[in-house]
């Protein structure tokens, strides 16, 4: 999996280059903001990056919708092996084929929805940032342990030397960067937790407390770790906003908080998702397919315009 960033990485950098610039935005976000229905919609993507395998695979995949004037955001996990026909392949391999352009019109394609930015982030800049806010506190709801995570660089030793041995207990947990990527990239656990909509709630979970260490006093009135921050971010983020709509962004940001998230996650237990059978159809390859096109849209736009009428919809804490 190609590293874990969101709308909270997104918000953070926003911010961070709002004060660092000391610049003071007078018109309000959603005049500047592009929208669908008053609804600001974003693609986040992980990628590895240089160094790693599959450098330019979007493996962590999050549509997030927000609205400018209430701040209320929806943040919904794509699953990375999700087919796309007009690609003839999965929606990881999107940004590889056509960048930012491709990997939107595939989203909204799937979803029905319109996404107006994007943004990816690599491995470096996320654990860079993890560690420059001192780490994130999580609570693991289940222990697990993964004795396939695959150990940078060395993708063609012998099996032995190739993987590492991740454990976590459940229960309240410090991560710093490092053990936070593998935290939110382990997909091989033997049980529930080696699944892709595991590792989807693992990313939101990482995400909503990094928010809440970027969103901190300790960050907000400490100007050293600002200026690292936005450095860090800077050269790590590739996306799609001029500096108007960054620094619209930004005034978004300020007085954000927990309550204004929501978040859904697409899976095969609701039925919105199926696997289908291996074939040619799919290149022979394992994918996920929408279990009937309208009703995955239907379940989007509920989501993001009816969150009463929506069972899986829930905050994000």
């Amino acid at each position: 999996m190609r590293l874990k960033l969101a709308i909270l990485i997104l918000l953070g950098f926003a911010l961070i280059f709002f004060l660092a610039r000391q610049f003071t935005l007078t018109t309000p976000p959603e005049k500047i903001l592009r929208q669908s229905q008053g609804r600001t919609n974003f693609l986040l993507l992980g990628l590895g990056g240089a160094g790693h395998e599959a450098a330019d695979l979007t493996d962590t995949i999050i549509f997030i919708s927000l609205n400018p004037l209430t701040k209320d955001t929806v943040l919904l996990s794509i699953p990375r092996d999700l087919w796309v026909p007009s690609l003839r392949a999965k929606i990881n391999t999107a940004y590889h084929y056509g960048g930012l352009t491709a990997a939107k019109t595939a989203i909204t394609a799937i979803i029905g929805q319109p996404v107006h930015y994007a943004v990816t982030l690599d491995f470096t800049g996320f654990t860079e940032v993890i560690d420059l806010v001192g780490g994130i506190d999580i609570t693991v709801p289940q222990t697990f342990d993964d004795f396939q995570y695959p150990i940078p660089g060395k993708e063609t030793a012998p099996p032995a030397d190739r993987y590492e041995h991740l454990h976590f207990d459940a229960g309240p947990q410090h991560l710093y960067g490092t053990t936070a990527l593998k935290y939110v990239r382990s997909r091989n656990a033997p049980d529930a937790q080696g699944t892709d909509f595991a590792r989807s709630q693992r990313q939101q979970q990482v995400l909503s407390a990094l928010k809440d260490k970027i969103f901190s006093s300790q960050t907000l009135f400490n100007p050293a770790r600002l200026i690292q921050l936005k450095r860090t971010l800077a050269t790590s983020l590739i996306h799609d906003l001029s500096d108007a709509e960054i620094i619209a962004l930004a005034k978004f940001a300020v007085g954000f908080s927990a309550t204004h998230l929501r978040s859904g996650i697409l899976d095969v237990n609701s039925g919105l998702l199926v696997h289908p059978p291996v074939s040619v159809r799919y290149d022979n390859q394992w994918v996920l397919i929408p279990g009937d096109d309208d009703k995955l849209k239907s379940y989007v736009t509920t989501l993001i315009f009816s969150p009463s009428r929506s069972p899986t919809s829930s905050p994000l804490r």
